[in-house]
């Protein structure tokens, strides 16, 4: 008997979640075996979410897609966070996570394990203080740690813990004087109840506890970057770095256990300093996988920021983060609706997509290639069942419409396709 995909992993044995992943990763079983026994690869998969269809995250596969709903005091309709759900579920993103901060909670998280067939993820900080309906201070680290097996237990794939920070935190963010101090919403909370109880940070101090939990109901760890850069100048400096040593540490803790770890990065950073932070990370953190938020390669680009994101999100794809953290054009500026989660979703897939045809991973570039074929011959369908987005090209074309079917309203009788396809068919080439 086995309780984590790793510990049977370690053992030998090849559970049907390592064939499912194997199989669409056009991977053997062994080899998937592999991967999570060091810790290179994790299957997030609750024992309890029984629905949930089992995918790989690594460097060596298909860079996978997160997507974070949830309500908030301001938006408050979980019907409505529920169709934003099952349209990303359609997209083809592989995780959700729930990130409200607002209400009843639980049964909208046992809604999402109960019928969602993504990775469900959470941030038990977040639901502390609603939970509880009590102000931070006056949380116990029990409070804390109750909060995390209440999410085990409700069927919670992953959940992001901000266990690398720690008294010397506080020290290090006033005396380096970032210009955004902590932009991480859990960090900044448990910065915040370190400062007010005095206390160690709960989520570090009783973090074989928590390890108790997770290897209980095989849900993956994914050791949160509380002093990830918010802006460009807070990049690579000593908070966040020392922050990254300190989940090294806990890797290997959590590795002792049988518990599956991500690690999750930046945040706001320069495009040149993408290849270094992720080669840092695969060291510090032994190969395990790297979760990022982006990377934002700008910080003036607010309406936009999916694109920015998209942008940093290829380039630490293809240096070795293995899952992308959508960012909808909504960023910093409000609750994504769905229209935003539509536009965020498509704008990281073609970043992983970009980042896996990189890699040469294997098949990665097949809808390319097919895509191009139909180009050739014109044959629109084929490019419609070729496209990320579909629905938008469809769109883009039916409303301006060309005179000639084969070609586009750009280009006309002047398609150069349309010019070569006649060219070396010996044909005449009409152009007026």
């Amino acid at each position: 008997m086995y309780q984590t995909q790793m510990e049977a992993a370690r053992k030998g044995i090849i559970t049907k979640e390592m064939q499912a992943v194997a199989q669409k990763e056009y991977r053997t079983p062994e080899e998937i075996r592999t991967l999570v026994a060091k810790g290179q690869v994790v299957i997030c998969a609750n024992r309890l979410h029984q629905c949930v269809e089992p995918n790989g995250i690594g460097s060596m596969l298909r860079t996978k897609i997160n997507v974070n709903l949830g309500v908030s005091r301001d938006c408050k309709d979980y019907d409505a966070e529920m169709q934003k759900v099952m349209s990303a579920v359609e997209l083809g993103a592989e995780a959700i996570m729930d990130l409200s901060s607002h209400g009843n909670t639980q049964p909208f998280r046992r809604k999402l394990t109960a019928q969602c067939p993504a990775m469900i993820g959470t941030v038990p900080v977040y639901d502390s203080v609603i939970h509880y309906q009590r102000d931070l201070s006056e949380l116990t680290a029990k409070d804390f740690i109750d909060v995390v097996r209440m999410h085990a237990e409700d069927g919670v794939d992953f959940v992001t813990l901000h266990c690398g920070i720690t008294r010397k935190t506080i020290q290090q963010i006033r005396q380096h004087k970032r210009k955004m101090n902590l932009v991480s919403r859990g960090g900044s909370l448990v910065f915040a109840w370190m400062c007010m109880t005095g206390n160690e940070n709960p989520f570090y101090e009783y973090f074989d506890e928590i390890l108790e939990i997770c290897r209980a109901y095989d849900v993956t760890i994914s050791l949160g970057d509380a002093c990830r850069p918010g802006c460009l100048a807070d990049a690579g400096d000593v908070c966040q770095i020392e922050e990254l040593v300190r989940l090294g540490e806990l890797t290997k803790r959590a590795w002792a256990k049988d518990v599956q770890v991500m690690i999750e990065g930046p945040g706001h950073m320069a495009l040149d300093r993408i290849a270094a932070n992720m080669q840092i990370q695969q060291t510090v953190c032994m190969g395990a996988p790297f979760y990022v938020l982006g990377p934002l390669v700008t910080d003036i680009a607010p309406g936009y920021d999916h694109i920015t994101a998209a942008i940093g999100g290829a380039v630490a794809a293809m240096h070795g983060a293995s899952f992308l953290c959508y960012v909808t054009p909504a960023e910093h500026l409000a609750l994504p609706n769905v229209e935003d989660v539509r536009q965020g979703i498509i704008a990281a897939k073609i970043a992983a997509h970009a980042a896996d045809v990189a890699k040469h991973l294997p098949h990665a570039q097949d809808m390319d290639d097919a895509m191009a074929e139909a180009r050739r011959t014109f044959d629109w369908e084929k490019q419609w069942q070729c496209a990320i987005d579909p629905q938008t090209a469809k769109s883009i074309r039916a409303e301006r419409k060309p005179e000639l079917e084969e070609s586009c309203s750009m280009c006309g009788k002047f398609c150069a396709v349309r010019s070569m396809n006649k060219a070396l068919a010996g044909e005449y080439i009409d152009i007026l």
